[in-house]
């Protein structure tokens, strides 16, 4: 008899468990029919420094949202729906909307955290540190390093991340170099904030040794030459800065264009020391 005694405890306990919760989920509703969203709360995950950027994105974009949320009753609220249309914008890798007690909706946001803006032809984009694609919404626009360049299938700009990163940690880079440009792996290019030249840092290998001897080129030869005396700086060859002479007025001359080396041209040889002229 105790035995049975404890079953039907059991079943009565598990029986009035079941209708409260019956219970408070129609309270829940009846209060979701009653109550209105008082304002939205966004929580930017994983990258502290686009947590203002994603923030003001966000709530610009949901200003665009075709449904009112802010007054809706609760009940009316379809936060999937909300998740899809943010989902679409492709800025993030995940959104998650959910209505918090205190009537407010609250957005969870993980963003993709661009590395680098691309302008490749009259497109422009972001990429992440994997090469994912980001539209380039100016509502999430970061202020990120520029690439420009024909990219492909074979030649893709995540592949500039080396130099990319060296310009960037680089103090006497950081501050000279305005953009990167590539016409492939072994001509990437780095245009100056000084007009006149750009410099050929051929492809991402000794980095360092290259920024070395772009800074004795300047030192040791520039300032005798002067700044408008060549066009481009090559240092695709190791061991060698080759510099070829403006062949045109530096008004007349786009920045970004390269003379092929000819036999008029400057070389620094032996570890960059002298120069010598053909």
């Amino acid at each position: 008899m105790a035995k049975k005694g404890i079953v039907i405890f059991k079943w009565v306990t598990l029986a009035v468990l079941l209708i409260y919760c019956i219970l408070v989920g129609a309270w829940a509703r009846s209060e979701a029919d009653s109550h209105a969203c008082r304002g939205i709360d966004i929580n930017v995950r994983g990258s502290r420094s686009m947590d203002s950027i994603v923030i003001h994105g966000v709530s610009r974009e949901l200003v665009r949202y075709p449904e009112k949320i802010i007054g809706r009753r609760l009940s009316e609220i379809n936060t999937e729906k909300i998740e899809e249309y943010l989902a679409g914008l492709n800025n993030f890798e995940s959104v998650k909307c959910m209505l918090s007690s205190g009537e407010r909706l609250h957005i969870e946001i993980v963003p993709l955290v661009p590395v680098l803006r691309v302008f490749d032809g009259r497109e422009s984009y972001y990429i992440n540190k994997d090469g994912k694609r980001i539209e380039s919404n100016s509502q999430f626009y970061s202020d990120v390093p520029l690439v420009s360049g024909k990219f492909s299938r074979n030649f893709r700009p995540e592949q500039l991340l080396p130099v990319v990163r060296f310009v960037e940690k680089d103090k006497f880079l950081s501050e000279m170099v305005t953009m990167i440009s590539a016409d492939g792996l072994t001509n990437i290019l780095l245009v100056p904030r000084m007009m006149g030249h750009i410099i050929n840092f051929g492809d991402t290998t000794h980095l360092e040794e290259k920024r070395d001897a772009l800074q004795l080129f300047y030192r040791k030869v520039m300032p005798y030459k002067g700044w408008e005396e060549y066009d481009t700086i090559s240092l695709k060859f190791r061991g060698q800065v080759v510099a070829t002479r403006r062949v045109k007025p530096l008004n007349r001359l786009p920045s970004d264009t390269i003379a092929d080396v000819d036999p008029d041209e400057a070389t620094l040889a032996d570890h960059l020391a002298t120069l010598t002229e053909e």
